[in-house]
């Protein structure tokens, strides 16, 4: 007879998520991952397969919360200038709650090299980010609020590139003058 699990699925497996954003793949070890979860190393294999699954699960998960804060952050902005600027400032809002950067670009310095699955999900994730941008310079566009100088998937492309490398370097300073400087001159080029 099977036994009702003795803890949350959701609440372990987000600790999952911190863990793996904080330290990486590589880094974190079963032991870490039993210990941060609070689960027996049985269950945890019962539950979400060896740790390359965990961390799959973990990943979907990640990219599953961001995108849903940035749902919930720009759905009812009319501006579509300032829906990009809200997802760009998100980048750099970070509380000490969290760790800084992103668990996707993290993965993909980290194992798209090496791991076709996890390149797989990180290229995902990145077209869903670069779609959304694109829709909403498609939109800005459509409205006169973004200029036609560009074609919007081209630059689409160049905004998210801009947003991975800020993704990149709010793990390295804490300037926020800086961060924000950054983003008006990256998004000056809506104008």
């Amino acid at each position: 007879m099977a036994r009702n699990k003795e803890f949350d699925v959701d609440t372990v497996l987000q600790k999952a998520v911190r863990l793996f954003w904080s330290q990486g793949y590589e880094k974190t070890s079963m032991k870490d991952l039993v210990e941060t979860m609070g689960v027996h190393k049985r269950s945890m294999y019962d539950t979400f397969g060896d740790k390359h699954a965990l961390f799959m699960q973990a990943l979907e998960r990640y990219n599953e919360s961001v995108g849903a804060s940035i749902d919930a952050r720009i759905q009812d902005q009319t501006s579509a200038k300032q829906a990009i600027r809200t997802i760009f400032e998100m980048v750099i809002n970070v509380d000490d709650a969290r760790p800084p950067g992103c668990l996707v670009v993290n993965t993909a310095c980290e194992l798209s090299l090496l791991d076709p699955e996890a390149a797989a999900k990180v290229n995902a994730y990145f077209t869903e980010t670069e779609s959304l941008l694109c829709e909403l310079i498609t939109h800005g566009q459509d409205t006169g609020e973004i200029s036609r100088h560009y074609d919007a998937v081209k630059l689409s492309q160049y905004l998210f590139n801009s947003l991975t490398g800020l993704r990149v370097l709010v793990k390295t300073t804490n300037d926020r003058q800086k961060l924000k400087s950054i983003i008006d001159m990256t998004l000056a080029i809506l104008d």
